[in-house]
This record gives structure tokens, sequence and C-alpha cells, in this order.
């Protein structure tokens, strides 16, 4: 928590929702912890659907006023997107910044984006979410040009020419973003290449947002991935080589997802959703040291997401980590809702061999069996084959080596060539 010489955070905040009903606002105060900003306070108003002006009803907005006082508050952060319309409102009534969880979310994204595309999608993102609010950034300019005659020749204030011109910046720097991006995505496409001709099996780890996907990926490949209890901690996606039973796998630590996960991240963010989307299997990580209500919406926030990014069809496999914290009633209630999950603990290793064995068993169901003759002279082909297939056998006849094996469809694919017969 950022704190200032006396000790106190610099950042004070009273967190607003407008909900149907509930008042849980703990994913945002975790939101804001996250940023380094202090929770003082909260307010919740019951009402179907935000006010269009304010989010908020006149009288809660009043009821906030007075609560920013007393908690000497000098910032407020709603659980919601804000339009810069609510956003204006909100502020010139309360006197403070008011920031909505888009804003939040982007800043965390901007602090922990490393490489040099995580850091582009950051301020793309950021970009295209202020545009629309930087008529709000110039409304003290605006007044210099109140009071002229008339509003003929002269009326043209400093304010809106500031407008115009910041607007005209700020789009030239979203073209110029997205051709960088494009040139970089170029690049990744060609690693990503290479990595698909090795026809090595890829597995991504998807889940809500500190859900312990890197600790388990650090414990399955024996890596070092960095972890941290706070939100979006991994947002560019990190891939380690892991051995199971001799064959190698490509296994990616991909971004946590999280509830109302604002659009123009999804649309930012492709390089670890893509990851996800191209896998072959997806280990849905789930935290299941939460209470049963909150793991489900936790799951539903992320089913959403892949369906959103057309991940939807990808097969998977959900691990119920931290069993490590669990008594045995939970246990109990796990394996009875759900049955097919894998029960893991990323510290301790517990359930990791299982998780092994059903990784490996969802990549058996999804290989060809193929039949080739090789010639001699194809000795690489034969080395290449040893490493990448399934139960290979192989005979030696006065025409080749004769080969039987089960090969993932991209390695099948490469050598139909050699096909003496290819059957499903």
């Amino acid at each position: 928590m950022e704190a200032s010489a006396n000790g106190r955070a610099r950042q004070r905040a009273i967190c607003i929702a407008a909900l149907p009903e509930g008042d849980d606002v703990s994913e945002l105060r975790e939101l804001l912890r996250t940023a380094g900003v202090a929770t003082v306070g909260e307010l919740i108003q019951h009402r179907e659907r935000p006010h269009p002006n304010t989010y908020l009803g006149a009288g809660k907005v009043e009821e906030l006023k007075d609560l920013v006082g007393r908690a000497d508050a000098n910032l407020v952060a709603c659980d919601d997107e804000l339009s810069p319309r609510q956003e204006r409102n909100l502020e010139q009534a309360l006197g403070v910044p008011v920031i909505d969880r888009t804003a939040i979310i982007l800043d965390i994204f901007a602090r922990h984006a490393h490489s040099s595309e995580g850091k582009l999608q950051v301020e793309l993102a950021q970009l295209e979410y202020n545009l629309a609010r930087m008529r709000g950034l110039w409304t003290h300019l605006e007044r210099l040009g109140a009071g002229r005659i008339d509003g003929g020749i002269g009326t043209r204030g400093p304010g809106e020419t500031q407008i115009e011109t910041d607007r005209r910046l700020a789009r030239d720097r979203i073209t110029a973003l997205r051709r960088r991006l494009d040139r970089v995505r170029g690049a990744r496409e060609t690693m990503r290449a290479e990595r698909e001709r090795a026809a090595l099996p890829q597995v991504a780890l998807a889940g809500y947002t500190n859900a312990g996907k890197s600790t388990l990926l650090n414990a399955l490949a024996g890596s070092d991935v960095e972890v941290r209890d706070r939100l979006f901690h991994t947002l560019d996606p990190t891939t380690r080589t892991v051995r199971l039973n001799g064959r190698s796998f490509l296994v990616t630590d991909t971004v946590g997802f999280i509830r109302k996960l604002p659009h123009q991240l999804v649309d930012a963010f492709g390089a670890t959703l893509e990851e996800t989307l191209r896998a072959a299997l997806i280990v849905h990580v789930v935290d299941a040291s939460a209470s049963e209500d909150d793991m489900l919406e936790m799951l539903r926030a992320v089913e959403d997401v892949l369906e959103e990014i057309g991940a939807g069809d990808v097969p998977r496999l959900l691990a119920l980590n931290k069993a490590d914290v669990l008594d045995e009633d939970r246990r109990r209630e796990l394996g009875f809702r759900h049955p097919d999950g894998v029960l893991v603990s990323a510290l301790t290793g517990e359930g990791l061999d299982e998780l092994r064995e059903r990784v490996q068993d969802a990549f058996r169901r999804t290989l060809r069996d193929v039949e080739l003759l090789l010639p001699y002279d194809e000795g690489g082909r034969l080395a290449e084959l040893h490493d990448l297939a399934d139960d290979l056998r192989r005979e030696d006849t006065a025409d080749g080596v004769r080969v039987h094996a089960r090969l993932p469809e991209p390695v099948a694919a490469r050598y139909e060539r050699f096909a003496v017969t290819a059957r499903r």
C-alpha cells in the first residue's frame, strides 16, 4: 500500500456499487489493494440498473458525499464501468476523483505488463478507454471561451482547440500502436509456427485470477515463474516444457480472468488469450478453498470469457487447486459436486501425478493411428517419430522401415506421403 510520509495511504477510496441484490464488493477491494489504494468505506445501493446520469440515485449521492468527508477519502471507486457522463457528474457532485472498475484494471495491467507486446497492448487499451473521456479533461479551458458576444467569430476558445488537438494526437497514437502490435504479432506467429512444427502437445492453464496457475506451472515444470498474492500478476504468457512419462508437453500460464472483465481488455490481451485458444487442452484451475457459491461464480466467469474468445470447444480438464487447506468435509463435497475434477495442491504436490496422467489421457484420445513406410535414407524422420509418437512399433522390411504409431494430427499430416494406411 502506497503511503505518505506520515504513514497514511496516499489514496483512500470509498467503494460504490449499484446491485439488484447482495452487497459483495470484495473483488473491488482486492483490485484496489493490488493497485496500492486503501479502502476506507463502501456504499451499496440496491437497484435494478444504475442511474443513467449519476450511477447512484440523488439521495445516495448525497449520502456518499457525506461518507467521503467523514472517512477522509480522496477517491471514489465504482464496481462497474461508468459512462463519461456518469463519471463527470459524480465528480462534480462529490468534489473528488471518481474511477471505475475498468480504470483500476488498466492501471494494474500497466504495472504488471513486462513484455514489449504487453506494454503496447496496455497503452492501446488505455488510450481507447480515455478517448471518450477527453472532453472532461479540458473543461477549465472551455470556460475561457464563455461570455463572448453572440457566439460568432472569436468565440472558439482554447479549450475546444486543445480538445480537438488531444483527440487527434490520441487517434494518431492508437493507429501507430496498432501498426507496431501487428509487427510484434507477426514475430510471435513465427515463433508459434516453430513450436507447432515441433508438434509438441500444447496445454493452457486458464482460470480465475489468483487461482494458483503460476504455482501449478512451477510444480509441473520445476520452473521458477514469479508468484505473488496479487490479482493479474501474470499478464504475459509464460510457456514451459513439461516431461510426462518421456513425452514433452508445452504448458502455458495465461492471464487470470475476472468477473466483468472489460471487453477492450479481452480484445487487447490477444497474446495470452490466443495461447488458450490454440491449445489442444485447457486445464481450468480453480481455487477450491473458496466457498461453493464463489467457486461456481469464478467457474462461470472463466467459461464466459473462453466462449467470448472462441475457445468454448477446446477440451477442458478441471484442476481443483489448494487442496492443502481443505478439510475432509469440503473434499467430500468437491468429489460429489465435481466428480470429473482433479484435486491438487500446487504447493505440496498432492494430486499432481493424477493430473499428469489425466493430461496424457486427454492427448491420447486426440492421436491418429497411422501406418508408414519410411525409406532407410530417412533416418532423421524416424528419429523424430521416436520423439513424437505414442505406442510406436517398427518393422524392418526390404523396402524400408514399416512403422505403426499414434501421432498428433499435425505430425500425421506431415508424414502423409509415407502413409501405407491411415485410419482413425
